[in-house]
């Protein structure tokens, strides 16, 4: 499978999917990579019964009119922002088209609110389908009125767990704060002092600076490892909490949020379940989530397009 260098971004007509283009395209002017921007509608799943007993033809061209004049938007939008960009409408559900267009970019954008097409929903099927199932990284820029989108991205915090998602995911974060220029901490979450959790077995008694030492230098090992190549400085936290928690308090603070699709404990360990969705309702700041599958599906390294156009 061969990923183009290209920022795929969906768009409605609404504020929050006119955010998430102004990230996307601030994104793609960053690393030099195209940007492709799509308004997918999917027709009614009924038809209108006729006098006859049949059905009546379905005449979708309003519908894909409306879809064509938001995607005319926010090309003008874009067009003098010195990027190249591409767009297309699509003909089917939201989640689905852009689950299938993952394939072919390295990046999939989408916003949190809206009031048509995926974007009403994002915390509901496109944001569980899409993470869950791309085929490169998704990034989910949350939407307040009046308040631009969070570019340059400054600071970045990415959870490390010890599974080889939160591996993969700590290298993408690695390449985009090499790209940005920006601060990066990585955060491991150790639910010690909670009822519960992954060390909710442990004795009252425990060493808990102890706990948060080794896993500390777990986490020291995972990080110098993945910069193997790399020259940047990343920040290293152990911390007693929930995950999701963490990093929802990290997000106030930072302007990216990273996470695995997969893992084996904390956060990453249920990314599409209760944490994940924790972490996306609540991130004051853009959430990436990256697919175990993109270090075996041949997406090409950030700093390729990014070197190449200056």
């Amino acid at each position: 499978m061969e990923h183009e260098q290209v920022v795929l971004v969906g768009v409605d007509g609404s504020a929050a999917s006119i955010n998430a283009l102004d990230w996307a395209v601030a994104h793609a002017k960053k690393v030099g990579w195209r940007l492709h921007i799509v308004c997918a509608y999917a027709l009614p799943t009924f038809a209108a019964a006729s006098l006859d007993g049949g059905y009546a033809t379905l005449d979708d061209s309003a519908i894909r009119e409306g879809a064509q004049a938001v995607l005319d938007e926010a090309v003008a939008r874009v067009e003098s922002r010195g990027v190249d960009v591409t767009s297309a409408v699509e003909t089917g559900d939201a989640a689905g088209v852009l689950v299938d267009l993952s394939k072919q970019v390295c990046l999939a954008v989408v916003g949190t609110r809206g009031h048509s097409g995926f974007a009403e929903r994002i915390l509901g099927t496109v944001s569980s389908a899409l993470p869950a199932h791309s085929h490169c990284p998704t990034v989910v820029v949350p939407f307040r009125e009046g308040e631009p989108a969070q570019v340059p991205i400054k600071r970045i915090v990415v959870g490390v767990d010890g599974s080889e998602s939160a591996k993969v995911a700590l290298r993408r974060a690695i390449e985009e704060a090499e790209v940005w220029g920006a601060e990066l901490t990585a955060v491991v979450a150790v639910p010690i002092g909670t009822g519960a959790g992954l060390l909710g077995w442990l004795p009252a008694a425990v060493d808990r600076e102890g706990v948060l030492a080794d896993v500390k230098e777990g986490l020291n090992v995972t990080v110098d490892r993945a910069l193997d190549g790399h020259t940047i400085t990343v920040r290293r936290h152990a911390l007693d909490g929930n995950g999701a928690a963490l990093l929802s308090e990290f997000s106030t603070a930072v302007d990216l949020v990273v996470v695995g699709s997969r893992g084996r404990g904390g956060f990453a360990g249920m990314l599409l379940g209760s944490t994940s969705q924790t972490v996306l309702h609540h991130s004051a700041c853009p959430v990436m989530v990256v697919p175990t599958r993109t270090q075996d599906e041949g997406l090409p390294p950030m700093a390729m397009g990014w070197k190449r156009r200056s």
